[in-house]
């Protein structure tokens, strides 16, 4: 593979293994620590694994015990090194053969792995570019459990896996279950050997392989080389030498690998996700989030409130002014709320609406549930939690935000409205009128019981002008108080109506900022979440 090839798949793998941390991290606290934690060791394996020589492939030699795979890894290498290395008298730790020493040192040490091996040269596994470290691990049937430790450490760590079988055990359910079927995305990096064929018959060898491959294929495994050979007789050990030095001269064996365990690792947090896909915030369900909020927080009260405020000011102004001055004794509604407030005023305090008891409690939090529901549907499991929990988290700061954001929305109740003053110079005029022909009658009544002269009245039509006065004054009075309440009546609708308006936009605007901000929040987590496992798988 040319230089460039390489490189290419070393920056795919690194955007891999950065997407697969994004994952992780998005998925902090929403997927078991469990999940998480294994995909933390698998990043921090592959950037330990990185960090060190690149031009060393570290193949494992794994197998149960009675399989010959020490035997295999001496034949292999051409020499009986497991047998006769001082350090190493028996399968209970690694034992390193490598070819390339230069910069295996580091990699061997991060291996743990202290019995080491200068093999000599053998089937061109001779030159000093060839990088190649192979490894005899103990037994993974081992009745220790530090040996067993030691395989289930390797066999996440080294870059090609070499599972040696025997004829007599090749289905045993403990290497199939336990380690090759849960490696089933290692395909590129794994190879099985079928040893010690010199105690099968000619004829039994190939229906054991097609056996032993048919089960591979039913657990992920179909594609993986399955190569026959026998370390008593040497049958086959060309073949695998070969092999395994075919995957050092490319170089690709570690990325490979890392490649494999970034795909477990996604899959390991796609299983522990779950599939679906959120259906989101909807405008509908949004609205409807802040009509409940709105009732339970007494809106229609003070809607009511304000255009009641606004009749009550309207007579004050614009009523017939020998009665207006009773509806002073009439409490102002929005003063009883203390949301009156006067224009310019910008202090916000609380209002004097009843505190919210448990029916408006219950009718918040079925209004917050409702809405959590509604934009988690289609979430798997724990996003769907996810996504609920962070609009409960808001709940209890709903009734006091509420209340403060109705106590700070402008109603406009200190405002007059144009008509006012007019009716009111009229009611006065008509008033002053009234009173104007009351006194003159009241003149006249006065001369003629002194017996003075009486002046001539004026008419009009026949009907005396005084007279007229009064009855003008009385009946003009009546109409524009008439007219003053219809004038008042929709005016004050009109007014409730911007009101509930205001009030609407501010419950709005605390539902998004303490119950939809944060669902939306977890909704973009789970759609990145989302993104960088597709992105790392």
């Amino acid at each position: 593979m040319s230089r460039h090839s390489i490189a290419r798949e070393a920056s795919q793998l690194q955007q891999r293994l950065e997407a697969l941390n994004e994952a992780r991290e998005l998925a902090d606290g929403v997927l078991p620590d469990e999940a998480l934690q294994e995909v933390l060791e698998i990043l921090e394996r592959a950037s330990s694994r990185r960090s060190l020589s690149s031009g060393h492939t570290v193949v494992g030699f794994f197998g149960a015990t009675g399989s010959g795979k020490s035997s295999l890894f001496n034949a292999v290498n051409g020499a009986e090194i497991a047998t006769t290395a001082a350090r190493r008298p028996t399968t209970s730790e690694p034992l390193a053969s490598v070819w390339g020493v230069a910069g295996s040192e580091p990699l061997l040490d991060w291996l743990e792995v202290p019995a080491r091996h200068q093999a000599s040269p053998v089937n061109g596994f001779a030159d000093d570019d060839t990088g190649l470290i192979l490894l005899d691990l103990p037994d993974f049937d081992s009745t220790r459990l530090a040996n067993r430790k030691i395989v289930q450490r390797m066999v996440g760590m080294v870059d090609v896996l070499v599972w040696v079988l025997d004829p007599q055990k090749y289905a045993d359910a403990a290497v199939h279950h336990d380690f090759l079927a849960p490696l089933s995305a290692h395909g590129a990096v794994t190879l099985v050997v079928l040893n010690q064929i010199d105690k099968l018959a000619p004829t039994d060898l190939d229906p054991v392989l097609e056996s032993l491959k048919s089960i591979l294929a039913a657990e992920g495994l179909g594609k993986v080389r399955v190569l026959p050979a026998s370390a008593l007789t040497g049958a086959g050990i060309d073949s695998v030498r070969s092999t395994i030095r075919q995957v050092a001269v490319q170089r690709q064996a570690a990325s490979q690998r890392m490649a494999a365990d970034v795909a477990n690792a996604a899959r390991t947090l796609t299983e522990a996700s779950g599939s679906g896909e959120a259906a989101g915030v909807r405008g509908g369900t949004a609205s409807r989030l802040s009509e409940e909020l709105a009732v339970a927080a007494n809106v229609p009260l003070v809607v009511e409130a304000v255009a009641r405020s606004y009749k009550l000011e309207a007579t004050r102004r614009t009523g017939w002014p020998v009665t207006r001055w009773l509806s002073r004794f009439r409490p102002d509604p929005l003063r009883r709320l203390n949301l009156r407030r006067e224009i310019g005023d910008a202090d916000v305090h609380r209002t004097s609406l009843p505190r919210a008891g448990a029916p408006e409690r219950a009718r918040t939090d079925a209004a917050v549930r409702n809405f959590a529901d509604a934009a988690s549907a289609g979430a798997p499991g724990p996003w769907r939690s996810a996504i609920r929990g962070a609009a409960r988290e808001g709940r209890e700061q709903l009734p006091d935000a509420l209340d403060r954001a109705i106590a700070g929305t402008e109603l406009k109740a200190g405002r007059t409205s144009w008509w006012w003053g007019v009716f009111n110079v009229v009611q006065w005029i008509a008033l002053l009128t009234a009173l104007g022909g009351v006194g003159w009658l009241g003149v006249l009544a006065v001369l003629g019981y002194l017996q003075l002269p009486v002046p001539e009245v004026p008419r009009m039509e026949g009907w005396p002008v005084p007279t007229l006065m009064i009855a003008g004054g009385a009946l003009l009075g009546i109409v524009l108080a008439v007219a003053g309440r219809l004038f008042a009546s929709l005016a004050a609708r009109s007014r409730a109506g911007a009101a509930r308006r205001r009030l609407q936009v501010a419950v709005s605007d605390v539902a998004e900022r303490l119950v939809v901000e944060p669902v939306q929040v977890e909704l973009t987590r789970f759609a990145s979440f989302r993104d960088a496992l597709k992105r790392a798988s």
